[in-house]
């Protein structure tokens, strides 16, 4: 099952890295980014590797098991990247969040590196999977399309966000009156959701910003799930037990589901059954069966 909530730690904070496994989120991402100052960066990713070591070690288990374990690199159009991913993989993350990715060459560019560096360190090809924020720029959005249809083995997954393409925009808000994401937002959203199930990968809905909005959260995120994302980024712990909650399956839903596959198994030649006054069909089927993570 896809990670239900992405919480962001800061790269340069022993302590709040020392409590993120205590937190109950499906993913840690590590920030190199946006949490640390420039002045810090090079410690920064001292701590983030030293922090990975210490988890895998202490948590060898396979992602799908346990808690994952991310780190967000800095932006390719800042020269630092190739910095962060040389002084951090030895911890052997999980997987890598590119921010403000333009495009699918990106991806590549980031691959090819990753490509080096699990040879050098003995881990296996292909393991570092990618989740790039492609909607940072207006030209990082613009190209959310053009990732399907490419060959990129390492995508987990599509993610967007709002925070910084507000700031490239000069918008003076993201939401209207009711809370709605304003057209631009609800359309680069669209996009990422759409893009991410053409490839077959994760759509990881944006961050809710303000963190003590316990309310508007638990709305974006039960939003977020009934719209088709599997999962939410996060900024602060308090945010993930909601988040959980939110794209967790109700016993409700996961014993229709359950009758749903039986129906089926019970009757293999039919492409049409009535289950409670209603007629299911084959994409019932194929929804109930990822819901009850057996697709």
């Amino acid at each position: 099952m896809p990670p239900r909530s992405w919480l962001f730690v800061p790269g340069d904070s022993e302590k709040k890295l020392s409590k993120a496994p205590e937190t109950g989120a499906h993913a840690i991402i590590v920030d190199l980014e946006d949490a640390v100052a420039p002045a810090a960066k090079a410690a920064a990713r001292e701590v983030a590797r030293g922090w990975l070591e210490a988890r895998r070690a202490a948590d060898p288990g396979h992602a799908g098991t346990r808690q994952a374990r991310w780190l967000r690199i800095n932006a390719i159009d800042t020269g630092l990247w190739r910095n962060d991913l040389a002084a951090i993989m030895a911890g052997a993350p999980d997987g890598i969040v590119l921010p403000k990715t333009e495009g699918p060459d990106q991806v590549r560019l980031v691959s090819a590196e990753l490509d080096a560096l699990e040879q050098r360190h003995g881990l296996a090809p292909g393991s570092t999977r990618l989740l790039p924020l492609v909607s940072e720029t207006a030209g990082a959005a613009l190209t959310i399309p053009a990732y399907v249809g490419q060959s990129l083995p390492r995508l987990a997954g599509l993610t967007w966000g709002a925070e910084d393409l507000s700031a490239v925009l000069g918008a003076t808000r993201k939401r209207d009156a009711a809370g709605r994401w304003t057209d631009t937002f609800r359309f680069v959203r669209a996009q990422t959701l759409l893009a991410a199930h053409a490839l077959e990968v994760w759509p990881v809905d944006t961050l809710h910003a303000d963190f003590r909005d316990e309310a508007g959260l638990r709305t974006a995120a039960e939003t977020a799930r009934a719209d088709g994302f599997a999962g939410m980024l996060a900024i602060h712990p308090a945010q993930v037990p909601v988040i959980n909650a939110a794209f967790a399956p109700t016993d409700a839903e996961l014993a229709h589901a359950r009758a749903i596959v039986d129906a089926f198994a019970a009757n293999p030649g039919a492409g049409t059954l009535q289950i409670d006054g209603r007629m299911i069909d084959q994409p019932h089927l194929k929804q109930a069966r990822q819901l009850l993570g057996i697709a």
